[in-house]
C-alpha cells in the first residue's frame, strides 16, 4: 500500500500537448521518396531516423535507467521523452491511474498510451513530418516546454518547406520563415534547455551559441545545386534549386571531428601549456551531458615513452542520495569543463625530467565512461576514440 501511496505522490503527470493527427499516407517516409528519394534516403542514414527508442542503444537504456530509479513505468517515461525524441506521438501525458495499472500489470495492448509508444507513426524518429508539419513556433514560452511543447502543427497533409513557389500534387505546402532564414530557430525547439526531472539544465545550445552562423550550414551542409522534388511540376521539368543535404550529420559522424578545435603546445619553464581553442558557434563537448574530450599526453625520450598522461573534459551528475546518475536524473552537476564557444581553454601540466619531446593528441568520444558503465552499453560506437587535433613540441 505504502509503494502505491508513493507513487501518488511522487508521480507528476506530464505537461499534455495537443496531439494532430499524422493521415496514414504521411506515416512512412517511404510514400516521400516519390518526389523527395536522394532526401529521404539521407535522412534514413542520419542520427534522426534513429531517434526512435529501439533504434538507439544509449537512448533505450537511458530510458529504462530512469524508469527503474524513479519508479516510473517504462512507457510514460518513454512518453515524457518523447517530447523531443517522438513527438508526434499521440498520447502526450500519463497519469496515476496508468501508473498504478502498469505497475500492477493491468494494462493491454488496447491500451491508449500503450498504442501511442508502440505506433507505426513515431517509429522512425525525428522523420519528415515532424520538421515538415511545424506551422509555428512558440518562443514566448517558457524554456522548460520543449519540442512538442513548443509548437503547433499544421492539419495532416500540409507540409512547411523554405521555398514560397513549391509546388505538389500530393499534398498542400506553406512557406515558413524558420525554414528560410532563421532555421537556428527550428533546432532549438528540441536543441535546448535540456534539464533533468529535477530542472538540473545539462545542455543548453541556444544559450551557449555564439555568432550568425546557422545550424543547417554544418549540419546539413552548404547549400548546393540541385532538385528538391523531382515532380515535373514546372512547365514539365523538375525544378531546379539550391537545397542542403539531410544527412544531418553531428557528433556521431567521426569525419566532422577532424580538426574541430584547435592544438597550441608551449614550454614555460618546468611547465607544458597545452591550449585548445574552440572556433565552433556552440561549446565542445556539448549536447547529452555525458560527451568527453580526451587530452592525450605522451612524454618522450627519444623514441621512448618516459610518461603519458589522459585529461578528460566531461560533466560527472549526482542523483538523490548523493549516488552517481546521469545528466536526465541530476540534483547536481560538476563543474562544466567544455570549451566556450570560439573561446579557449589552457591546461597545464608538469614537465617530466628526461623528457626531450611531448606529443598531445585530442579525441572526442560520445560518452564517457561512468556512464558507459552505469547504462552497461555495449555498442562500440559509444566507447570510439574520434580524432580531432594532434600536435609535438621539442622541449
Amino acid at each position: 500500500m505504502k509503494f502505491f501511496l508513493f507513487l501518488l505522490i511522487f508521480f507528476s503527470s506530464l505537461f499534455g500537448a495537443k496531439a494532430v493527427e499524422v493521415g496514414q499516407r504521411f506515416e512512412s517516409s517511404e510514400n516521400c521518396k516519390v518526389c523527395h528519394r536522394r532526401i529521404v534516403e539521407e535522412w534514413s542514414n542520419s542520427w534522426h531516423a534513429k531517434s526512435h527508442f529501439e533504434k538507439d542503444e544509449y537512448f533505450k537504456k537511458s530510458l529504462e535507467y530512469v524508469s527503474r530509479k524513479t519508479r516510473k513505468s517504462l512507457n510514460a517515461v518513454k512518453i515524457q521523452c518523447a517530447t523531443c525524441h517522438n513527438p508526434r506521438i499521440s498520447v502526450t501525458k500519463t497519469d496515476e491511474d496508468y501508473e498504478i495499472a502498469a505497475v500492477m500489470g493491468l494494462t493491454d495492448e488496447d491500451d491508449p498510451v500503450n498504442k501511442a509508444v508502440n505506433s507505426k507513426v513515431i517509429s522512425e524518429g525525428i522523420n519528415c513530418v515532424v520538421c515538415h508539419n511545424i506551422d509555428k513556433i512558440h518562443d514566448e514560452y517558457d524554456k522548460s516546454k520543449r519540442g512538442i511543447n513548443r509548437v503547433e502543427w499544421t492539419p495532416s497533409g500540409v507540409m512547411t518547406g523554405p521555398f514560397k513557389d513549391a509546388k505538389s500534387p500530393y499534398h498542400k505546402i506553406v512557406s515558413h520563415e524558420f525554414m528560410r532564414s532563421n532555421p537556428n530557430k527550428l533546432c532549438f525547439v528540441c536543441h535546448a534547455n535540456d534539464r533533468s526531472v529535477k530542472g538540473v539544465v545539462f545542455t543548453d545550445m541556444e544559450s551557449e551559441y555564439v555568432g550568425k552562423q546557422t545550424c543547417v550550414s554544418c549540419h546539413m551542409g552548404p547549400k548546393q545545386k540541385g532538385v528538391a522534388a523531382t515532380y515535373r511540376m514546372y512547365n514539365g521539368k523538375a525544378k531546379m534549386r539550391m537545397v542542403r543535404k539531410h544527412g544531418f550529420i553531428g557528433a556521431h559522424t567521426p569525419g566532422l571531428w577532424k580538426d574541430a578545435l584547435r592544438l597550441q603546445l608551449k614550454k614555460q619553464k618546468n611547465r607544458l601549456l597545452i591550449k585548445i581553442k574552440n572556433p565552433q558557434p556552440h561549446n565542445i563537448p556539448s549536447g547529452f551531458g555525458s560527451r568527453e574530450i580526451l587530452v592525450e599526453v605522451v612524454y618522450k625520450k627519444g623514441n621512448v615513452t618516459v610518461g603519458q598522461k589522459t585529461i578528460s573534459l566531461t560533466r560527472h551528475y549526482i542523483r538523490k542520495h548523493k549516488k552517481v546518475g546521469i545528466a536526465h536524473l541530476a540534483v547536481k552537476q560538476s563543474k562544466d569543463t567544455s570549451i566556450k564557444a570560439h573561446g579557449e581553454k589552457t591546461i597545464r601540466l608538469p614537465l617530466i625530467k628526461g623528457a626531450e619531446s611531448v606529443e598531445v593528441t585530442l579525441y572526442y568520444r560520445l560518452v564517457n565512461d561512468e556512464v558507459r558503465s552505469l547504462l552497461d552499453l555495449k555498442e562500440p560506437i559509444w566507447s570510439k576514440k574520434n580524432f580531432i587535433a594532434k600536435s609535438s613540441l621539442r622541449l
